[in-house]
């Protein structure tokens, strides 16, 4: 089972992707640790893209969650067998983004790299509300649910959210 999930920040890509990994005993490659070193510091291009293709290349199972385009994208959207896009609207990514803060404030959430306390600051909220969401962005999940509909899923709120994972949990225990 490879399983890609992209979408806005602040949607819940991170919380899903553990949720499944879980619940198919699979591994997870969250790409804010990749991105992030110590501090908030970017890793580099290069290095990002060798970590990612080392996983890619030794894993026949993942969750992969994150957008981020140069991290061999294509590829993810190819070999996966299900491509999650979390399209909540941006009041609620901004929410969640908040009451995420809240709860790991001071502390380094288990889905981001070692030494990036979380924090929420006008950037960060402005990057949710609009920058995080360009025509682009926009344009390339609708190339891709249009190019794998048979495989892609659009979730646009937690009530969906959770009607999806329950559905999951109860074809598993079948």
């Amino acid at each position: 089972m490879k399983i890609a999930i992209v979408g806005y920040s602040g949607s819940g890509k991170s919380t899903l992707a553990r949720k499944l990994a879980e619940l198919y005993q699979i591994d997870v490659l969250h790409f804010d640790t990749i991105q992030f070193l110590p501090d908030w510091a970017i890793r580099s291009e290069d290095e990002k893209k060798k970590i990612t293709k080392v996983f890619l290349d030794t894993h026949d199972s993942w969750v992969i969650d994150g957008n981020y385009s140069k991290l061999f994208y294509e590829r993810r959207m190819v070999e996966a067998d299900v491509i999650i896009f979390l399209l909540f609207n941006r009041f609620s990514c901004l929410y969640r983004a908040y009451r995420r803060y809240k709860q790991y404030k001071n502390e380094t959430r288990p889905d981001m790299a070692e030494g990036c306390k979380e924090k929420f600051d006008l950037e960060f909220a402005k990057w949710i509300l609009w920058d995080g969401r360009t025509k682009r962005e926009r344009e390339q999940y609708r190339d891709i649910i249009l190019k794998y509909k048979k495989k892609a899923i659009v979730i646009k709120n937690q009530k969906e959210l959770d009607r999806y994972i329950l559905g999951l949990i109860n074809r598993e225990e079948q």
